[in-house]
């Protein structure tokens, strides 16, 4: 069947392109605060068997622990407490600030598949085998043309299009945007394999010579392993053997530890790029569509998914009408210097590696001993990966507390990560009860009111990503303050919460 269909849409619709994990976890969460989304994708149905990324990440399973979703990969995945780097350095990530002082191992097939279950129930609509062909956009709604499995083309109408489709963003390309940076590395070597014998640590890691070299395990029996030899930059088309990746490991790591019945094998190179901007008027972007590095420190996943769920409650937020279009600014203010820190982080980590000559061999063993030594130094690193050492910018004179992430604080009625689900914003009180108690919004949908469980006296309002919105010390938190603090934050407006 040929020709153009058009649907209309209801101003509440949001249409997200790429159903990869940033793209899944946007789309259930927009569904389920309401919103009408479509899902395209250009892949036919079905969760690919490729475990691409790897690893999850402190503050995204604290993301995920808020839709009720991260116990369920716990029980899938692997923890991993430590990692060990280049031979002498030990990464401890159980001195984490957090409810998970560990990297969970786990292949990203894994995350999709609870990630679509979730979008499913929330009523998302998936578009498979459809193709972005263009999009275009007015002051009033934008149009995203799609070219479905049959060959027919169809324009798909909305409030706002996400482009979460990966490197090769169509929706990028579409509304203009440059991707500037670099290639860093080529013939980046994946493989997915059996091993006889297994590693000392849940991590391993190092680079020798022209040679470098990590080992994971899944859980499963499979171990993910990454290699790269700076001797052989061949393009990504040439076949790679398992031969290829144990000679790698061998000279990197001393060993091959008995690799076999290989279950996927990938070559790739590494770019490190990032788009000036998040937003073009109605169309955004997340994740890989707007930046991309090295696989160094498994960052690539876990922040496409802080990405998605700092956007989504803004977005429900505009289209529910409880904040101004211009909310949606504060995810490029946000985002985007985050984008730049792990570029610079996962860039670092690569060029560490990569050293060679005797000045950046000696640079790195400096490096590495700095942050076996020194604690504040360990600490801002374990912050900067694990991402719960972010925080965003506050405006001028706020509350010391603003921007900062929250932990999983104790709450008189239970904990914050669990009074967060449904996408909504948590308003902590003193204990005993407030002072203008009769004063304050009753809970809704939108909001949950909870006191601390110990007797601390500041008030403070919680986003649904777990970052504070606003906070007064008790003096300072009456009854109209937390209101107008509520509307300020696309929480409600001041009348009618």
């Amino acid at each position: 069947m040929t020709g153009t269909i058009h649907s209309v849409a209801a101003p509440r619709d949001v249409i997200v392109v790429g159903a990869g994990p940033t793209g899944l976890l946007l789309a259930g969460d927009l569904a389920a605060a309401g919103v009408d989304v479509t899902l395209v994708e250009r892949r036919p149905p079905g969760i690919s068997n490729l475990s691409r990324a790897f690893a999850v990440h402190a503050r995204t399973l604290e993301q995920l622990d808020a839709r009720g979703l991260a116990d369920e990969l716990e029980a899938i995945g692997r923890p991993a407490d430590r990692a060990r780097l280049f031979g002498r350095l030990t990464i401890r990530f159980d001195r984490l600030p957090s409810r998970f002082r560990h990297i969970l191992v786990i292949p990203q097939y894994e995350v999709e598949k609870v990630l679509e279950r979730r979008a499913a129930e929330a009523g998302v609509r998936f578009r498979y085998g459809t193709e972005v062909t263009g999009v275009v956009q007015d002051a009033d709604a934008v149009t995203v043309r799609v070219t479905g499995p049959d060959g027919g083309r169809a324009e798909l109408t909305a409030a706002y299009a996400v482009g979460a489709d990966g490197h090769r963003s169509a929706v990028r390309e579409a509304v203009g945007l440059p991707f500037p940076g670099r290639a860093v590395i080529r013939s980046v070597v994946l493989a997915d394999v059996l091993l006889d014998e297994a590693p000392e640590g849940p991590l391993t890691a190092n680079a020798v010579g022209d040679a470098f070299a990590f080992v994971a395990p899944f859980g499963d029996g499979y171990h993910r392993v990454i290699g790269w030899d700076r001797r052989r930059d061949v393009p990504e088309s040439e076949p790679l053997g398992l031969d290829e990746v144990r000679a790698i490991a061998r000279r990197a790591l001393g060993r091959d530890y008995g690799m076999h019945d290989a279950r996927w094998m990938s070559r790739f190179h590494s770019d490190e790029r990032q788009v000036p901007a998040y937003r073009v008027g109605r169309v955004l972007l997340a994740g890989d569509a707007a930046h991309v590095h090295s696989p160094a420190g498994g960052l690539g996943m876990n922040t496409g998914l802080q990405d998605a769920a700092n956007l989504s409650w803004k977005l429900a937020a505009v289209l529910d009408g409880r904040a101004e279009p211009a909310l949606l600014d504060t995810y490029q203010d946000e985002r985007h210097p985050v984008g730049e820190s792990v570029l610079r982080i996962s860039g670092g980590i690569v060029r560490l590696a990569m050293a060679k000559r005797p000045w950046t061999l000696a640079l790195r063993g400096a490096l590495t001993a700095l942050l076996d030594r020194s604690g504040p130094a360990r600490a801002r690193m374990l912050g900067r990966i694990s991402a719960i050492g972010y925080g965003y910018a506050a405006p001028r004179g706020s509350h010391r507390l603003v921007g900062t992430r929250v932990p999983d604080v104790a709450l008189k009625g239970g904990r914050l990560y669990e009074a967060l689900r449904g996408g909504r914003f948590v308003l902590i009180t003193p204990q005993p009860p407030h002072r203008d108690a009769a004063e304050l919004p009753a809970p809704g949908a939108r909001l949950a009111v909870e006191s601390w469980a110990s007797g601390r006296r500041t008030t403070v309002l919680v986003r649904p990503d777990g970052y504070v919105a606003w906070a007064a010390e008790d003096g300072a938190a009456d009854g109209r303050a937390v209101r107008a603090a509520l509307a300020a934050a696309g929480a409600g407006r001041q009348e009618g919460f």
